[in-house]
């Protein structure tokens, strides 16, 4: 067979089907295989028309219908089918070709991977890709990692086929191995933390204000004209305007209140567990999740007495409607700068030296949480690179503290309604922890070293302290 295909992609379920239909619809020539033969012929007889494709029913047919150096799209299901790929198509590969994993696999496995392969000559290129099916078809948001030398022919490729804001494409060389699998793996946390606090604000508009779902799907619709203007506020006013053909009800109520996860943002929650930074709002939305799918503790408690507040009148719905909004753009630029502060901390870690303002950049357009004030954040970095916190940026601070009166009210009148609201509520304390002046950690720093000499320091002085509680006098000692 005559080497002729740019890039290769194999696993031709819904993502890596659309992916290599976009490579074609952009001038590519796409190998295309899949372990089940009968799909790579479904692919061709329904979408050949689109551009050039090659079938291959074989691994080493499909090796060798690709150029130099060889890009192989891998796109199956992470973990040990990733590896089982890998194991099967490294052997027919040669120095300098690469294998691409746009599957969304855990970084330390592609950590692994790369440096496994690094030494046969193989790159690695983990790559991110965020928008779901349309988004692989139409241009998704694309997160590379691997080496710089891989990007310089892969990169242009993925550019051409990613979404496309201001003329410029959603996608750029994030860092070495691991760290393109990592960030997609933030954004799907913040992903996480995002539908949460949109969710809080429905459950709010409905239980407090007394809006029916097509009532705070307008209310939705006026919030994506403004600064909250989103691809997920977009799609819940959609939601809610949706009414069930079999019942006559609104779609929203004939679902199942139970969400589901694939497992990201439950890892985003672990490894900032692992390099200690706090991202409560992720692990709330996280949290969430898991609480509503556990029914049987749901049904226990359901008896559980609770307040029982009244609806509020027109006139006060509609101001607290704004009030929610307050809230939510508050909660949400708490969630986003967590996430940030996360991928700061990552890129520390693993010497990534990750570009916070490019991240920015290419989430406005493709992924999921494309938002229209990730430009803002992409300006906030451009302008500080080692901005600690995007509450440190003059422009989000005066914001969120324009907001926090409203945002104060709103998480009361969750409580006093009986209103579940952990993704707002976890954010206010978020913001209040860091503007405070003293924590109550002073105490649990103490409780630490009375029950278990875990030392402390003083704000007075140099060094580390430990008082003898047990003795009559309980000295202090510096250890």
């Amino acid at each position: 067979m005559t080497a002729k295909a740019q890039i290769g992609v194999t696993g031709l379920a819904v993502m890596g089907r659309n992916l290599a239909r976009n490579f074609a619809r952009n001038g590519y020539t796409v190998a295309v295989h899949n372990r089940t033969p009968a799909r790579t012929r479904a692919l061709i007889e329904e979408f050949g028309h689109e551009g050039s494709f090659v079938p291959a029913e074989s691994p080493e047919e499909f090796v060798a219908s690709l150029e130099r150096p060889r890009r192989l799209l891998v796109m199956v299901k992470a973990g040990e089918p990733t590896d089982e790929v890998i194991r099967e198509f490294a052997p027919l590969l040669e120095d300098g070709d690469m294998i691409i994993d746009g599957g969304n696999a855990h970084f330390a496995d592609t950590r692994r991977r790369e440096a496994a392969l690094r030494e046969h000559g193989i790159h690695f290129v983990g790559t991110g890709v965020s928008g779901g099916e349309e988004g692989a078809l139409h241009g998704p948001s694309i997160m590379p990692g691997g080496s710089v030398e891989s990007y310089r022919t892969l990169g242009p490729m993925l550019e051409k086929i990613s979404a496309k804001v201001d003329g410029a494409p959603c996608c750029t060389h994030i860092g070495a191995d691991g760290a393109g699998h990592f960030v997609k793996m933030v954004h799907n946390g913040i992903e996480y933390a995002d539908m949460q606090l949109i969710a809080e604000a429905y459950d709010l508009l409905r239980g407090v204000a007394g809006m029916t779902p097509a009532r705070i799907a307008e209310t939705f619709r006026r919030w994506n004209t403004g600064r909250l203007d989103s691809y997920l506020i977009e799609i819940t006013a959609d939601i809610l305007t949706h009414t069930d053909a079999a019942t006559g009800k609104p779609f929203v109520d004939v679902v199942e209140d139970q969400a589901e996860q694939k497992g990201t943002g439950r890892w985003t929650v672990q490894i900032a567990l692992d390099l200690g930074v706090p991202v409560p709002g992720i692990a709330e939305a996280v949290f969430a999740r898991s609480l509503s799918g556990h029914t049987h503790l749901r049904a226990a408690a359901r008896s559980l007495p609770g307040p029982r507040g009244n609806t509020l009148d027109p006139k006060s719905a509609e101001r607290f409607a704004d009030q929610v909004e307050h809230a939510l753009y508050a909660s949400k630029i708490v969630s986003y700068a967590q996430g940030w502060n996360m991928i700061q901390a990552g890129s520390a870690e693993y010497g990534w030296d990750i570009d916070l303002g490019a991240v920015a950049a290419i989430w406005r357009g493709g992924c999921i949480i494309r938002a229209a004030f990730l430009d803002r954040i992409r300006a906030a970095y451009d302008a500080d690179r080692t901005l600690p916190t995007l509450l440190a940026d003059a422009q989000f601070a005066k914001e969120i503290g324009e907001a926090q009166s409203a945002w104060r009210t709103v998480v009361a009148a969750a409580g006093e309604h009986g209103i579940p609201a952990p993704g707002f509520s976890a954010a206010l304390s978020y913001y209040d922890a860091l503007r405070a002046e003293r924590l109550p950690a002073a105490l649990t720093q103490a409780q630490r070293d009375y029950f278990g000499a875990h030392t402390y320091r003083r704000v007075d002085r140099k060094g580390t302290f430990h008082t003898r509680w047990a003795d009559e006098d309980r000295s202090e000692a510096e250890v």
